[in-house]
This record gives C-alpha cells, sequence and structure tokens, in this order.
C-alpha cells in the first residue's frame, strides 16, 4: 500500500486525542513532510516563517502487507487499513511559550497530542534560509524543548500555588506539593519532565493527568537529510542521534524532498525509486509504524468479501473492547469471540480450513486480544 490518505480534516477545535503533533522551526521541511505524509498539498509549504497559519489534521493509513495478503484469499471488494492522525502544527520560534510568534496557539494545539514528531533540518541549502541563520539541529531541537519547558513551568507553578493553599489541610495535597517543587526545580536545570526520577509514582501521574506536561510526551526526531544522509550519517544527523540516544528518544531519518517526489508514484515506482536510493522503507512509512507503536496501538483484522479490514485497538484490550471498535453494540452484547491467529488464517487458508484444522478458537470477554488477530464476535442486544 502506498501512502495516500484518506481523508484531511481542518482541526476547528475538537479534541485530537491520539495523535501525532508534527512540530518544528520555520523552514525545516515540517510542512514538506506534512504535505508528503498526506499526499496532498493542504499545508502551503512556502520559504517564509508562520506559513502554516492553522494546524491541518490528517487521517493517514497504516502500511501493513498482512490485509493484502489477507486479501489474496478472501477476495474482498474492498481493503481498509488501520488509521493514524497526524496534525500539522504551526511554527514556533524563541519565546512562543510567551506568545511570541505564533506560540500560544501553538502550545494549546500540541497539549492535546500524546507524541511529539519534531522534524530537525539536517542539511544544507543556502536557498532555504534557516530562520535562525545557521545549521545546528541541537541547538533547534533546544529551542523547541526550552519553550515547552518554559510552559510547562507556567503551569506547574500555578498548580503549586493552588496546592500551597489545599496543603494546609490536606496532608495527600502536601506530597503533591512537596513533588510538585521538585519537579519545578528539575524543569528548571532545562530538563525534561519525561525524565523526572518520580515520573512513575502515583504523585506525578495524577499531576500529569491534571495539568498535562508537554514535556512528558512521547517524542520522536525526524531527522531531515538530503538524498546523501539517508545512506550515510552526516554530522548533523550524528549530533541529533546522540541527543535522542540520551533523552531514550527515537530518531528516524527522512528526506522530505525525496518523500515528497514519492507522491505521484504508483507502489511498485516508489518502491524502484527507494531501491535505487538504497533505501528499503520510506522514511514516512517509518515514522507512521513507529507513532502507531508510540501511542500503544495495535490492529486485529476483519475478513470478508464485502472488506478485509485492519481495526486500530489499543494494546492490550479486551475482546469486548475491541468488538467496540466496530460498533458500541458489539461491546454491550458481546457474547463470545471468534478468534484465528493470522499465522494459521495464512497457513490454512481461510475460515474454514482454519476451522478444520482446529485453529479457531471460541474466546470470552477476559480475552486479551492479539495483534494480527482474525476476528468474528458473536453478539446479542
Amino acid at each position: 500500500m502506498g501512502l495516500q490518505y484518506i481523508k484531511i480534516l481542518k482541526y476547528i477545535g475538537e479534541k485530537m486525542g491520539l495523535a501525532i503533533g508534527l512540530v518544528g522551526l520555520p523552514n525545516v521541511g515540517k510542512s514538506t513532510t506534512f504535505n508528503a505524509l498526506t499526499k496532498a498539498q493542504n499545508a502551503e509549504a512556502a520559504n517564509y516563517p508562520f506559513c502554516t497559519i492553522e494546524p491541518n489534521k490528517a487521517i493517514v493509513p497504516v502500511p501493513d502487507k498482512r490485509l493484502s495478503e489477507l486479501a489474496k484469499i478472501v477476495n474482498p471488494e474492498k481493503l481498509q487499513y488501520s488509521t493514524l492522525d497526524f496534525v500539522d502544527i504551526a511554527g514556533l520560534v524563541k519565546g512562543a511559550s510567551k506568545g511570541e510568534g505564533l506560540g500560544n496557539k501553538f502550545l494549546s494545539n500540541i497539549r492535546e497530542t500524546e507524541v511529539i514528531l519534531q522534524i530537525v533540518r539536517c542539511f544544507d541549502d543556502e536557498n532555504i534560509v534557516h530562520n535562525e541563520g545557521s545549521i545546528n539541529p541541537l541547538r533547534d531541537v533546544e529551542i523547541i524543548e526550552g519553550e515547552l519547558i518554559l510552559a510547562d513551568i507556567e503551569v506547574l507553578s500555578n498548580r503549586i500555588e493552588r496546592l500551597k493553599k489545599q496543603a494546609k489541610a490536606d496532608k495527600s495535597a502536601k506530597a503533591i506539593l512537596e513533588m510538585a517543587e521538585e519537579l519545578l526545580e528539575f524543569l528548571g536545570d532545562g530538563n525534561l519532565a519525561r525524565n523526572f526520577a518520580k515520573s512513575d509514582s502515583d504523585d506525578y501521574i495524577q499531576l500529569n493527568n491534571e495539568v498535562r506536561f508537554l514535556t512528558d510526551k512521547e517524542i520522536m526526531y525526524g531527522a531531515n537529510t538530503d538524498e546523501d544522509g539517508l545512506l550515510e550519517d552526516n554530522e548533523y544527523v550524528i549530533a541529533l542521534k546522540e541527543h535522542a540516544e540520551k533523552n531514550n528518544c527515537e530518531l528516524i531519518k527522512l528526506c522530505a524532498k525525496v518523500e515528497e517526489e514519492l507522491i505521484g508514484l504508483d507502489d511498485d515506482e516508489a518502491q524502484e525509486f527507494l531501491t535505487d536510493l538504497g533505501v528499503e522503507e520510506s522514511g514516512l512509512e517509518q515514522i507512521i509504524h513507529k507513532g502507531f507503536e508510540k501511542l500503544g496501538l495495535m490492529s486485529y483484522f476483519t475478513a470478508g468479501v464485502k472488506e478485509v479490514r485492519a481495526w486500530t485497538i489499543k494494546q492490550n484490550s479486551t475482546a469486548p473492547r475491541a468488538a467496540a471498535a466496530i460498533h458500541n453494540d458489539f461491546e454491550k452484547g458481546f457474547i463470545r469471540a471468534e478468534v484465528i491467529a493470522y499465522n494459521d488464517y495464512i497457513e490454512c487458508g481461510g475460515d474454514a480450513k482454519s476451522k478444520e484444522a482446529g485453529k479457531m478458537r471460541l474466546e470470552g470477554k477476559d480475552y486479551i486480544v492479539q495483534d494480527g488477530d482474525v476476528m468474528h464476535f458473536r453478539f446479542n442486544v
């Protein structure tokens, strides 16, 4: 499957939920990446700051070769892939947390995403002016993460003031206050909340649920290189990799211009193009797969002549919760689930032969759905 988009929606204030927010300084290739990701020029990638005025939301198919294998057996009328939400968030500059540029809008939008994909420029091109005047990935990262830290400090400081009042009569509030003051000092030293030693504590989790720290979110770095940089790490990528490893973050290399060139190609042409470059998988496909994983998502399948479909659910979902992805009534009236493991389904050649071979199982409401399960639900409403 190619990376064609299913649909693109203008974000108009709804809660984004399980979305990945694309961030980056102006002119680092963020909007070009988003255009390629969605195969649509809905984000104007102009060569000047703040060209992306409002965040755009894209619902993007998750490439999964297993669907094609299922389709060879079932011959359905259509295939339906799992999807992943990406949000192109307007560029920011120094002072964003204080309202510079489009800062306040940026901060409120990114707060509603679950994973941050930071596009970082790792190539030289004198025709594309960098907002800071030179190419320095670590400086760019520090600017963005510094603004996020400042925003967290402001929110945390306000929360601490309220906790001080509550702590006079509430012992539990006093414990949270002590932890919050430690965290404030930690952030003040330029650290991300996600690296705080007590981030697994109940007090921290409660506090984070209330304020949603920006620097507690999962971070992925998209190292935007030129074509040569795809095959061999340049000095910019090497520096960014060291930073990513230090902070336990994912780094994926891509060339936004190459991804943009792939837009007009069919699957076979795109694969040939990548092979000529010496690359097995496009950077964007890697980002989609890794983002799916970072959001704690997985897919199960339904296979029928009308459609073969991948359904997106949270990892460790029970069978009734998985059924709700199709329709809430499936969860309410759940009786049993008929389950065939993907590999068994392929090896046996479909439902009937899997059942004959004893590979179909009846599972109850406590069954934890596994990635790739082929399922049929029995329910009664």
